[in-house]
């Protein structure tokens, strides 16, 4: 059974004592993770993105490979099984099975901030799929609004100002996988990807209906988050925790696909300006291990940078702070 509540936002209203806004909040607290309905994209925008993806990823390697990342330029093509836990350790986990396609904010050629920090760019768009820039475009500016209303409902529950969180996004990290996870055997024990939690603030995606996302427990279980074919999933990552001194979860989930069906996802991670430093907005719980302030700019690209098999981790700033559970 999934932990994952579902939550209409049609008539969202931050500023008032309304059931949607508290189950958002609820929802935070306990699991970190909730399903939207009235978010007011249309269900055949998935099916057509999940089309766009079926034909992206059917492209021969050398097509691939022209387009795929580079360490510096992190847009394009992630080949399958590129990127894996990077340590020296003959017990660490398989690589992960998935084959990805990475895509940022579309930075205008001529703004002064791409001179400010390597993030900011033009993305790589295939040539052989020229419908996809369009649909994810207009994909994108659905889910920034999205993201906005949502926004406005943490920060009344935490008492800010208004928009003391959303003005922080006038020159977004905030960035797309796109995502295909080939079926593999339950016998090979390999995750298509491994447990983790979202460096960001907000994600929101729309999970294959083959299923696969697990998300975990307070208890440490592990439990198939699951909604209906037209609601997103919504989960609340890193930066939020921090944000909110710990009273917003970021939860460990992982993509496990023994479907025997080919999986495509397309995950928008909500990340604010390269130069906003990721500190508590409010007083800390207790139990929330802060660690010291770092320029969000700094921390993505450490991150990015790590996920090369051979680029080992410089210090601990991909773990900015977090309550174990």
């Amino acid at each position: 059974m999934s932990i994952i509540p579902l939550i209409d936002i049609s008539d969202l209203d931050p500023t008032a004592d309304h059931s949607s806004s508290g189950a958002i909040i609820d929802a935070a607290e306990s699991v970190g993770f909730f399903a939207i309905q009235g978010h007011g994209i249309d269900a055949s925008v998935f099916s057509e993105l999940r089309h766009l993806l079926q034909r992206l990823f059917s492209a021969p390697e050398e097509i691939k490979h022209h387009q795929r990342i580079q360490r510096a330029n992190y847009r394009g093509f992630i080949p399958l099984g590129f990127f894996t836990p990077n340590r020296d350790d003959p017990e660490a986990p398989a690589p992960d099975a998935y084959e990805g396609y990475k895509l940022h904010w579309e930075c205008p050629e001529d703004h002064r901030v791409r001179a400010q920090s390597p993030l900011y760019g033009a993305n790589r768009w295939p040539d052989h799929v020229p419908e996809l820039q369009g649909s994810i475009l207009r994909y994108w500016q659905a889910c920034d609004r999205i993201t906005d209303r949502l926004l406005a409902v943490f920060e009344a529950a935490l008492g800010l100002s208004a928009s003391q969180m959303r003005s922080l996004f006038s020159t977004p990290v905030t960035n797309m996988t796109l995502l295909h996870y080939p079926p593999t055997r339950p016998e090979e024990n390999v995750a298509g990807i491994h447990p983790h939690k979202d460096t960001n603030v907000l994600t929101l995606l729309h999970p294959d209906p083959v299923g696969g996302l697990e998300v975990r427990s307070r208890n440490g279980d592990w439990i198939e988050a699951t909604c209906p074919d037209d609601a997103l999933m919504v989960n609340t990552g890193d930066m939020m925790e921090v944000w909110s001194g710990g009273r917003f979860l970021s939860t460990p989930h992982r993509v496990i696909n023994t479907t025997g069906a080919e999986r495509y996802s397309f995950p928008y991670f909500s990340v604010p300006d390269h130069d906003v430093v990721m500190t508590p907005m409010v007083e800390p719980r207790p139990g929330f291990v802060e660690r010291e302030p770092v320029s969000v700019g700094p921390w993505s690209l450490e991150v990015w940078r790590t996920n090369w098999a051979d680029a080992q981790p410089e210090d601990d700033t991909a773990h900015l702070g977090t309550i174990d559970f």
